[in-house]
């Protein structure tokens, strides 16, 4: 990796570089996603599936070795597991939707109190149509999943496992392969939020034999507004679709219709053509990577940046989870997180502040909210210093 890939990162006389510490909300583009997505719209712009002509053929062929690069990127079993989504909020839903008519008075769904609103909102609407009754397992202290508390609430009543594989308000990584085990003992399916995980790690859904998997693109240097929905082959066949239009139909008369085979079936309307070539060409830069290499060098900015923080009386760190990827929060005794952001803001620093849409958590452990710093590849050791510098002169004037 070259930072000198990211064109937004480049400093010049007239505008000096900033540090820019809020990945985990999105992370930057490298040249190679940017030009990807360019060129489609330069060169091959058209609808997919539906022309018999060059340009459509072009931009078909470019979209369909998107989804099989996913599929490898992840390692699913066959490339008709892929649907294209907006991103991981879609694709949760989506499943939600899909099980109304699985689910009834009396069944369960188990979440966690870690989980990003996207990850609890379709499941309490899911519940509040079924009359299932939604639970949610405790959080240590520590921002790990209380595992006992897991245990005690998964039941011969449990259809359904949300969890999170990474937390992206506290960076705690989830033992999913362990989750996934107990809830496929317990007969309920698993559907794992991997946003925040597919940047931070290598994904194999195969290996963690999930039922469900989902991510955004723009969490993986990839563009806004695409993302993907890994289901078993067997579960997605037997499920309805969820809309109703074009591309989803097999045949369609004023009666009745016959829905589209796989992938197909769940990818109702014009897809974002340009962003699941983007998404592919982010996989593509990611392969060029060593993710041994990344995984250190992240490691140790981690640790950099706990290590600068804990120098400070002031600083609270919230969350010190064994397994972390990607996250460092904390509070300032005495100031707004808000003001925190603000002040470090004006000194090139950007960070996230606020809930970071997990309310339950944050009223879990009676908190506002935090500070959060989150990395990615493009972050150095710099960086840590430009914050941790930017830090001690914001206590200044708190």
């Amino acid at each position: 990796m070259n930072r000198s890939d990211f064109p937004i990162l480049q400093s010049s006389a007239d505008e000096p570089g900033f540090v820019y510490l809020d990945s985990a909300a999105t992370t930057q583009k490298p040249n190679a996603v940017i030009d990807a997505v360019s060129n489609y719209y330069r060169t091959s712009n058209a609808n997919v599936h539906r022309a018999a002509h060059k340009l459509s053929a072009l931009a078909t062929q470019a979209f369909e070795a998107a989804r099989e690069n996913v599929r490898a990127f992840i390692n699913a079993g066959a490339v008709e597991e892929i649907v294209f989504t907006r991103g991981t909020t879609e694709a949760i839903n989506l499943i939600a939707a899909v099980h109304r008519g699985a689910l009834s008075v009396g069944d369960e769904i188990l979440i966690s109190h870690l989980e990003h609103h996207s990850n609890i909102v379709p499941w309490q609407m899911l519940a509040a149509a079924t009359g299932a009754r939604l639970t949610a397992c405790n959080v240590l202290t520590s921002g790990e999943l209380d595992l006992n508390d897991f245990h005690s609430k998964l039941s011969n009543r449990t259809r359904i496992v949300a969890i999170g594989h990474v937390s992206n308000a506290l960076g705690t990584v989830n033992p999913i392969a362990d989750i996934v085990s107990a809830g496929h003992a317990a007969g309920a399916l698993v559907v794992v939020d991997g946003a925040q995980a597919v940047a931070h790690m290598p994904v194999d859904v195969s290996a963690m034999d999930c039922d469900f998997y989902a991510f955004s693109g723009h969490k993986l240097y990839g563009p806004t507004g695409i993302g993907v929905l890994y289901g078993r082959r067997e579960l997605l066949e037997a499920l309805p679709p969820w809309q109703g239009g074009g591309e989803m139909i097999e045949h369609v008369s004023i009666e009745t219709s016959t829905y589209n085979r796989l992938p197909f079936k769940f990818e109702a309307g014009t897809p974002n053509i340009a962003g699941a070539i983007g998404l592919s060409a982010a996989i593509d830069y990611l392969h060029e990577q060593d993710w041994q290499i990344l995984q250190a060098a992240e490691q140790e900015l981690l640790s950099m940046c706990i290590a600068e923080l804990q120098q400070m009386p002031e600083v609270q760190l919230i969350g010190t989870p064994k397994h972390r990827a990607g996250v460092v929060s904390f509070l300032v005794d005495g100031s707004h997180p808000h003001d925190i952001g603000t002040l470090l803001d004006q000194q090139g620093v950007s960070v996230r502040t606020g809930h970071h849409c997990t309310m339950p958590l944050m009223q879990h452990l009676n908190i506002p909210g935090t500070v959060r710093a989150s990395f990615a590849m493009y972050n150095d050791a710099d960086d840590v210093a430009k914050f941790a510098a930017a830090m001690r002169k914001t206590l200044t004037f708190v």
